[in-house]
């Protein structure tokens, strides 16, 4: 959820799937843990396998 008054920023969030190979998608979040959020609501493959993200880096 989207929190109210706060600016967004890009995050980058990395993962790795079934066959180790390293992927990212990217989302504009007021802070880390919601683009978590998001890249869990967005992405099957994350949602089914919250593990397999490796680093939520802030692109500031």
């Amino acid at each position: 959820m989207i929190k109210p008054n706060l600016p967004l920023k890009p995050y980058t969030v990395h993962y790795k799937n079934l066959q180790n190979i390293l992927l990212e998608n990217c989302f504009y979040a007021s802070d880390a843990y919601e683009a978590r959020q998001l890249a869990m609501q967005f992405n099957n493959y994350i949602n089914e396998h919250p593990n397999s993200i490796t680093i939520i880096k802030g692109e500031f």
